[in-house]
C-alpha cells in the first residue's frame, strides 16, 4: 500500500534527525542553541511517533515503539542525509535549513492531502516547522552574510557538503504514480521544485552560492543506507532490548 511508504518515509526521516539533533544537547556552542535543538528535536520525534500511530492505528502496523525500535536499517526508509554524523555544528546547521525548508513545504502540500489522518497532522506539524526554518534561516543569514570570512566559508562548505545528501530528500517512494493520481501528494518532483525556488533568495541573502552540478545522493528511500545509520540504531535502540516496556 503506497500510502504507507509514505508514512514511513516522514516518520523515520523525523525519528532519525531527531536523533542527530539531539545529540547536540549540552554541547550546543551558546546555551540558548543547546536549548534550541533540543527543543527541535523533541518537535521532531514527536512527529514521528504521530506518524507511527497512523501506521499502528489507521493501517495496522505493529505499535510505535515497534516500529521505532525493532526493525533493522534494511527496514527504514529515510533519506541518507539525515543520517549523516554530526561532523560541525555549522553541517548540522545547514541540515537543518536545508531538511526543514523541504518540510515546511511538504506538510503545506500535505494540508490539501485526501488522506485525512495525514491531512490533520499536517495543519499542527507545518505550524510548528515554521519556527524551525525561521531559527534555521536566522542563523543561516547571519554567519553567511553578516559574520565574517571564516563564519561564510564554513557555511558554504558545509552548504557544498550537504547539498548532494540534501537532494536525496526527494528520492521518489514506492509508485509515486499513484500518490498523486490518488490525491494523497504532490510528489516529490513538485516539492523539490518549491524546496529549490525558497532556497534560491534565502541563499542569496546569506551571499551562499547553491551548488549547481551536485549528483543527489540516494538509496534510503529504498533501504540502501550509510554506514552510520546502524550504530545510531543501536544507541537508540539500547534501552529498547534492555526493557522494551519502557516508554519513549
Amino acid at each position: 500500500m503506497v500510502i504507507k511508504d509514505l508514512l514511513y518515509r516522514l516518520a523515520d526521516d523525523c525519528l532519525i534527525i531527531a536523533h542527530r539533533h539531539s545529540e547536540w544537547t549540552g554541547f550546543g556552542p551558546l546555551l540558548e542553541e543547546d536549548i534550541a535543538f533540543s527543543s527541535i528535536a523533541q518537535d521532531k520525534l514527536g512527529h514521528a511517533n504521530a506518524l507511527y500511530k497512523i501506521l499502528h492505528e489507521q493501517l495496522g502496523e505493529p505499535n510505535p515503539d515497534t516500529i521505532a525500535f525493532n526493525r533493522s536499517e534494511q527496514d527504514f526508509k529515510c533519506c541518507q542525509f539525515v543520517e549523516l554524523p554530526n561532523a560541525s555544528y555549522d553541517f548540522s546547521l545547514v541540515r537543518h535549513f536545508l531538511f526543514d525548508v523541504s518540510e515546511l513545504f511538504r506538510w503545506q502540500m500535505l494540508q490539501e492531502s485526501n488522506y485525512e489522518p495525514l491531512a490533520k497532522l499536517a495543519v499542527k506539524i507545518h505550524g510548528e516547522v515554521k519556527y524551525h526554518v525561521y531559527h534555521a534561516q536566522t542563523w543561516i543569514v547571519q554567519l553567511g552574510a553578516q559574520g565574517n570570512e571564516e563564519s561564510h566559508s564554513r557555511m558554504q562548505t558545509a552548504l557544498n557538503t550537504a547539498w548532494p545528501y540534501a537532494l536525496g530528500i526527494f528520492e521518489h517512494g514506492a509508485d509515486e504514480g499513484a500518490l498523486i493520481t490518488d490525491g494523497v501528494f504532490a510528489g516529490e518532483d513538485a516539492l523539490r521544485s518549491a524546496w529549490h525556488g525558497f532556497l534560491v533568495e534565502r541563499c542569496a541573502a546569506a551571499n551562499l552560492t547553491i551548488p549547481t552540478d551536485a549528483t543527489p545522493m540516494l538509496g534510503g528511500r529504498k533501504g540502501y543506507h550509510t554506514e552510520y545509520l546502524k550504530p545510531l540504531l543501536d544507541e537508540m535502540n539500547e534501552v529498547f532490548r534492555i526493557d522494551p516496556a519502557a516508554e519513549w
